[in-house]
């Protein structure tokens, strides 16, 4: 049966896009035992057996059922929509050890024989210490599996909220849904989500919160019973391109579609960096590497955001794609 959540009036004026590195990091953690989500990721895989061989995921790999429940305080809702990893993990390791200890009853009970298994039983004699030992085993993963490549996760998944943000002010979040993922419907103030797990939810005023991810493709996922705030995962835009290595020089292909100073700095941002960072990377006057950036953002091909007084570009999918070679 589909999930169903029942949106009010003030639910619509709630609904909020976020980026999670926890959420990222708890999702590459699934992967790395699930075959079927391997696809958008070999390169990624590659690079992080070394440093997964030495982690201990038991415990995390126990609470996360193929299908049923996961413990909502392992990957609480998103803080804000761009969140530290730190904030999180805090929020993680605040988590009160009662309501934890049900959590993972629920989570075991999904998986035959887990509660009765010796770390099942481990972590529900002592639920603070699950707590802990959880937390730090998600940190762990953090560090070796998501850390090193944030940069360059965040920048696709910002690009995504921003695409998505911009298509909401167009069309409206009924429409919206659909364009997330082709499991989402709207109507009559229902969104629907074609999943197996057949929960129904009345949001009652706390809106919703809406997520790109990485790693949980080809899943979308509903989080969050009660009190958490309703949250839906979906694939990002772009993964295709996401790992694309960029080449040691800016590709003529490049140069002769866009003109070789827009190549260069499309092909230079690598990571989201500011005009100054850019300029300095790059040996260029500011006032240039300005006029190219806002030229390929009109393109489409990077987004901006303001970071305080700083303001950040980074690639957009198509814009990772063409420096990758993509074209």
């Amino acid at each position: 049966m589909p999930d169903r959540l029942h949106f009010g009036p003030d639910d619509l004026l709630r609904c909020r896009f976020a980026v999670s590195p926890l959420w990222e990091t708890q999702e590459a953690v699934r992967t790395l035992k699930r075959p079927d989500r391997h696809g958008y990721h070999p390169q990624w895989l590659r690079r992080i057996r070394g440093a997964s061989a030495g982690l201990d995921l038991a415990a995390l790999w126990l609470l996360m059922p193929a299908r049923g429940y996961c413990p909502d305080f392992i990957g609480p809702p998103p803080i804000g929509p761009a969140a530290t990893f730190e904030e999180e993990i805090a929020a993680v390791r605040a988590a009160d050890p009662g309501a934890a200890r049900e959590e993972l009853v629920r989570a075991l009970a999904s998986t035959p024989g887990a509660a009765d298994s010796a770390l099942g039983r481990t972590l529900l004699a002592d639920p603070a210490r699950a707590v802990r030992d959880l937390a730090d085993a998600m940190e762990a993963a953090w560090h070796a599996l998501v850390e090193p490549d944030w940069p360059r996760l965040r920048a696709l998944l910002e690009a995504d909220v921003a695409f998505h943000s911009r298509r909401l002010a167009e069309i409206g979040l009924g429409a919206l849904v659909a364009e997330l993922d082709p499991r989402f419907t709207w109507e009559s103030e229902t969104l629907t989500v074609e999943r197996s797990a057949g929960h129904v939810r009345h949001l009652a005023g706390q809106g919703l919160v809406l997520m790109p991810s990485v790693f949980a493709w080809p899943d979308v996922v509903g989080g969050h019973d009660p009190p958490w705030q309703p949250t839906l995962v979906y694939p990002a835009r772009g993964l295709a391109g996401l790992w694309a290595e960029p080449s040691d020089r800016t590709s003529e292909a490049l140069v002769r579609l866009l003109g070789r100073g827009r190549a260069t700095v499309l092909a230079a941002l690598t990571d989201p960096a500011t005009t100054s960072a850019l300029a300095h990377r790059l040996g260029l006057a500011p006032s240039s590497v300005s006029a190219h950036l806002g030229a390929l953002r009109d393109a489409g091909l990077l987004v901006s955001r303001r970071y305080g007084h700083q303001v950040l570009y980074a690639r957009t999918p198509l814009g990772i794609a063409l420096a990758g070679g993509g074209i």
